[in-house]
């Protein structure tokens, strides 16, 4: 399994990647982080980017739709909507994306067996990214990544 590095340069080869970070959302601390940033300091995109990873996970609003088969005497079935099973502490997001005119941000949350909160930053050039691909490619290398 590859580690935090290996994962980053992995995700720079996406189309249009600019820059590309693994943050710790719950203190805004970057584990890793390679290519650009927004106005050269990588500790200001990591705690805003945190923020808002924070923001989308914390929130009632962003919570996954109860299943209505669930009060039916769900049983071993009842997550079954759930790709990834449901564990507890998982965040209840799986990832975020914010495009402006000229950018695609992507959050992509890491789900670790211990609550980590931790999760995959990906900045893109809209001309050359193409979001859709970037969104598959991190849902992959979360999945692959070894904390």
């Amino acid at each position: 399994m590859p580690g935090i590095d290996e994962c980053l340069l992995d995700a720079m080869t996406v189309n249009g990647a600019r820059g590309a970070a693994v943050i710790e959302w719950t203190s805004g601390l970057a584990l890793g982080m390679v290519g650009e940033t927004r106005h050269g300091d990588p500790e200001a995109t990591a705690a805003e980017t945190a923020e808002l990873a924070r923001m989308a996970a914390e929130q009632s609003a962003f919570a996954p739709l109860e299943t209505h088969g669930a009060s039916h005497g769900g049983g071993a079935g009842a997550g079954a909507g759930n790709e990834d099973g449901g564990a507890p502490g998982e965040a209840p997001v799986e990832d975020v994306i914010v495009t402006t005119r000229t950018c695609y941000h992507l959050l992509r949350f890491v789900d670790t067996a211990f609550d980590s909160g931790v999760f995959f930053y990906l900045w893109l050039d809209r001309r050359e990214g193409n979001l859709a691909l970037a969104r598959m490619r991190l849902r992959d290398l979360s999945q692959r990544l070894a904390l």
